[in-house]
């Protein structure tokens, strides 16, 4: 299969249409297996299919007529044929990886397209940022389609990004090859409000009869739900509930129910089909956010699936909502999704529907992975060096940079806490009662409550944004920085020692990005990210073994929680309730306003 050249379907066509006939012979015959059929969930035992181009040309009880001399033939022993899994929403850089190397890493697992919405990088590198995401995946031997982001910053007013994205930025995005629809509008208020800025980016998306991709993280499914469903947004990946995925499906969206490395929202949402019975067409699996951790060591959509199934869904049902429901949310039901005639020949061998082990994996026609292990190269991107300088602190940070002073003649304060949520995205608004030394306010690791500063980074201007934050169990002298910190990517940095904030910082700034953990004023551990102060080019297996050092140190220094880090970049994410920081200052996000840190006395 290695020698198939892989072509679009009019320049496959007459060539698909000779081999399904028996004029022409194919590249490959896969024989002896049970072709699942998302169509009409059904298994066909002893179904044969014929690839030729890279593409499906026959599907049927018999393929002997499209055997040539030199057709490879694959024999399947009684393994089930499913397509290609599709991960409906992500964010590539969540994983640490440029994107040549995050499909390196999810292939085995029989992931073969991807919808990646790359807002992230968009935030530090602008459109320039974008288009460098695009290319490189267009490079890939699997599909990966792109999202254009729509929203930097997402929250306009409540923080400040190294670019901001335009509408005459979406609308030219729109024209590249790569580009299949508008990231997630995670500016809902704004789309409530009508703001003609959103509105032009959604009017461009559809003028181009592209998917605009939604967000909407907010419990009201009132008045406000539905001003923003008609705005435009075709599906949401932020339900956490059944009421969430019912709401959504039944105003013509799609639910996308999302398991990531520390969002776990398919099991509260998929009862909607397995209790309630509503038409699965409606609902979609994504991962949203996995770190490179999770990709190597459980899967990918093949863990979502397999997690589904878990949840009592009938396993088509599942393979259905990680395929052909994809699949037609984004137009392309004639391209992937499903093993039938004309589609990219993307398909897996598993031995079981349940437990689905990835024995082999085919992407556009060829053998991409067996057994775990890649086949097949995964090109690279040349990054320009302006894309790995990214983090500009205009400074050495000391102790009294992270020091927050309480109001004059303060002896103690009330304090407004960022209150960390276990395996969930949104966050708790707490208050906690705090000393005052000599003018200081302390945390207090008994209330487990450490301080928490967003460093900007991307313009030098030294500036330090601190609060509070409760929920990671610190203790001792300790701190941790991360120069990915969702979606402004400035830097976050989370202690209970200044000093040990001062050295982590600095340190990210040293290494160009990355996250670092400090205990008694040394480095436990570093994951350098230099691509944009998000992603690192090495192996996923490289990058993983550190993050679990990363892990490793959190939990010397305390740290009990699932996926910490996750949590840990998340915390200036202004878009989601109910408290954030920025580097403006602290965010109440039910409001979608600064607020201050301390209550009035």
């Amino acid at each position: 299969m290695e020698k198939t050249s892989f072509k679009t379907w009019p320049e496959s066509a007459a060539r698909l249409v000779a081999v399904a006939a028996g004029r022409d012979a194919a590249d490959s015959v896969i024989c002896g297996g049970r072709v699942v059929n998302v169509h009409t969930r059904e298994v066909l035992d002893g179904w044969q299919v014929a690839i030729a181009d890279g593409r499906f040309a026959y599907v049927g009880p018999d393929a002997s007529h499209c055997i040539g001399p030199e057709t490879e033939i694959i024999e399947a022993d009684g393994q089930y044929l499913i397509p290609g899994l599709c991960d409906a929403h992500m964010h590539i850089e969540s994983g640490m990886l440029t994107p040549a190397e995050f499909a390196r890493a999810v292939t085995p697992h029989g992931t073969t397209s991807m919808f990646t919405d790359p807002h992230e990088i968009a935030n530090v590198l602008g459109l320039e940022g974008v288009r460098l995401m695009h290319d490189e995946a267009l490079m890939q031997p699997v599909s990966i389609f792109t999202q254009m982001p729509s929203c930097a910053p997402s929250a306009p007013g409540l923080e400040t990004t190294g670019f901001e994205i335009t509408p005459e930025d979406v609308a030219e995005a729109m024209t590249w090859s790569g580009i299949i629809g508008l990231g997630e509008m995670m500016n809902f208020p704004g789309v409530i409000n009508a703001d003609p800025k959103l509105l032009a980016e959604i009017a461009a998306t559809q003028n181009a009869r592209k998917t605009v991709g939604g967000h909407y993280a907010s419990p009201d499914l009132g008045p406000a739900f539905h001003a923003y469903v008609a705005g435009g947004p075709a599906d949401d990946h932020e339900g956490t509930c059944e009421a969430d995925a019912v709401a959504r499906v039944r105003q013509g969206m799609k639910s996308m129910m999302r398991l990531g490395s520390a969002w776990y929202d398919v099991e509260t949402q998929i009862s909607a089909v397995t209790e309630k019975g509503l038409d699965p067409r409606g609902f979609i699996l994504c991962t949203d956010d996995c770190h490179s951790g999770t990709l190597v060591n459980d899967g990918h959509m093949n863990r979502v699936v397999r997690h589904a199934i878990d949840c009592g869904c009938d396993p088509l049902i599942a393979l259905q909502m990680a395929t052909i429901n994809t699949a037609c949310h984004f137009g392309l039901e004639r391209e992937l999704g499903q093993i039938a005639p004309g589609r990219r020949a993307d398909v897996i061998l598993t031995d079981d529907l349940r437990t689905l082990p990835i024995n082999r994996v085919i992407a556009k026609g060829m053998t991409v992975a067996k057994a775990g292990k890649v086949t097949v190269d995964f090109p690279h991107l040349s990054w320009p060096d302006h894309a790995r300088n990214t983090v500009h602190l205009g400074k050495d940070l000391g102790a009294v940079d992270f020091e927050i002073h309480a109001p004059e003649g303060a002896n103690s304060v009330t304090a407004k806490v960022i209150g960390v949520i276990e395996n969930q995205a949104p966050t708790k608004a707490l208050t906690a009662d705090l000393a005052v030394i000599d003018t200081v306010v302390e945390g207090d690791v008994a209330q487990d409550v450490c301080q928490i500063a967003l460093v900007e980074r991307h313009r030098a201007t030294g500036d330090v944004t601190n609060g509070f934050v409760s929920g990671f169990g610190y203790k001792g002298r300790m701190a941790m920085a991360s120069t990915v910190a969702h979606d402004s990517h400035h830097m976050i940095v989370v202690g209970t020692s200044r000093e040990d904030m001062a050295l982590a910082a600095n340190r990210l700034g040293e290494v160009g990005g990355g996250v670092t953990v400090w205990q008694d004023g040394r480095e436990l551990a570093l994951v350098e990210l230099p691509v944009a102060g998000l992603m690192s080019d090495d192996h996923a297996e490289t990058v993983a073994a550190k993050a679990q050092k990363m892990v490793e140190a959190m939990e010397a220094c305390g740290c009990t929680l699932n996926n910490a880090y996750m949590q840990h970049s998340l915390l200036a994410l202004v878009v989601i309730p109910e408290l954030r920081i920025s580097d403006l200052g602290l965010v109440d996000v039910t409001k979608f306003e600064l607020t201050d840190l301390f209550e009035d006395t």
